[in-house]
């Protein structure tokens, strides 16, 4: 796989200029001293300008040709999931690695295509897994590879919030249906948006592929996708791991809370982690440890692996666009199975 030969930071381009670039990739590329963000792209211009001057960019473009002739040595895709296809195949030809957000790919097919294209093109394609980068989910992943609660027979992995709230205040000041719910209801719904995280974690910690799964969902509004579900997925080590998602838990509420929680049942013992309560130990018979706690994300952690992928070749732990293609194909066939259900 190439690597790219520079000295100095890589030059980032930045593709879509929404609220996971501000809130995510913005600030973990400035954080990180070996990339820098050169150039933003979005169709609507302002957009492109505001993140360009937050983070101090030299270019701002609604222009892809002139975005792609910019300088820049890499790109990160954060477009609305229906345009990551074209992005990802645009840049396989122009020679760009690519950092994608996830969903990579509306449909198994379209995945596939966008790995074959960086694969014969020798670039690195990774996803924006940033979950993986946690110093929760990297203690996770050794405490599991250590056997420290013994064989792992099942894992029980929660995200029930509110999405923002149901509701949003216009430019005018009047409340209005949220557009963010609509966008992320109609790109298949929580499983598909963030469960793809907690199905990519189970993998990468049982390095186990699901071989067996079964799913359910329920509907508080009146989108075709399910804006509650529930996946029970059987890896082929014998391990279970449940995922439950909701975008509709207090979506109605002034004062909401959220439940974000990972928990390990082992042989000998469980991990624990909850991101609300600021809790993470372990759990045996000879007492518990408490542990260093963090929060679920890590943009900044997963920067430095990208950085050093881009400069070796080697995708180390960084998720691949295989990674993407799996956990997105889950969470997809998870909520149509439960729209016919329904």
């Amino acid at each position: 796989m190439k690597s790219l030969q520079t000295e100095g930071p890589i030059k980032i381009g930045l593709m879509g200029a929404g609220s996971v670039a501000d809130f995510g990739h913005g600030p973990a590329i400035a954080s990180e001293p070996g990339v820098t963000l050169h150039a933003v792209f979005d169709p609507v211009f302002e957009r492109a300008v505001a993140l360009q001057k937050k983070f101090d960019a030299p270019h701002a473009f609604h222009d892809r040709e002139l975005f792609f002739s910019s300088g820049i040595e890499a790109v990160t895709i954060c477009s609305p999931a229906p345009t990551h296809k074209d992005n990802v195949l645009e840049c396989a030809k122009r020679g760009f690695p690519v950092l994608c957000e996830k969903p990579l790919a509306m449909t198994d097919a379209d995945g596939e295509e966008m790995i074959d294209a960086m694969s014969q093109a020798n670039l690195p394609l990774a996803v924006g897994f940033c979950y993986r980068f946690s110093p929760v989910a990297k203690e996770i992943k050794r405490l599991i590879d250590e056997k420290v609660v013994g064989e792992v027979r099942s894992m029980r992995l929660i995200y029930i919030w509110n999405l923002h709230g149901i509701y949003e205040t216009d430019s005018n000041g009047a409340k209005i249906y949220s557009p963010q719910r609509t966008e992320r209801m109609l790109e298949g719904g929580p499983m598909v948006d963030c469960g793809v995280h907690q199905i990519d974690l189970a993998h990468w910690w049982l390095q186990s592929e699901c071989e067996k799964w079964s799913s359910t969902g329920a509907w508080v509004e009146n989108f075709e996708a399910p804006d509650h579900v529930y996946l029970h997925m059987r890896h082929q080590n014998g391990a279970l791991t449940t995922v439950e998602m909701s975008f509709t838990y207090c979506h109605t509420a002034r004062d909401p809370i959220s439940h974000f929680t990972y928990q390990i049942i082992g042989t000998e013992g469980i991990i624990r982690y909850d991101r609300d309560s600021g809790v993470f130990e372990v759990r045996k018979t000879n007492g518990t440890d408490y542990l260093p706690w963090s929060h679920e994300k890590n943009f900044e952690g997963m920067y430095e692996e990208w950085n050093r992928v881009m400069r070796t070749g080697e995708m180390g732990h960084m998720p691949t666009g295989v990674d993407g293609v799996k956990a997105v194909a889950i969470s997809r066939a998870a909520t149509e199975a439960a729209i016919a259900n329904r």
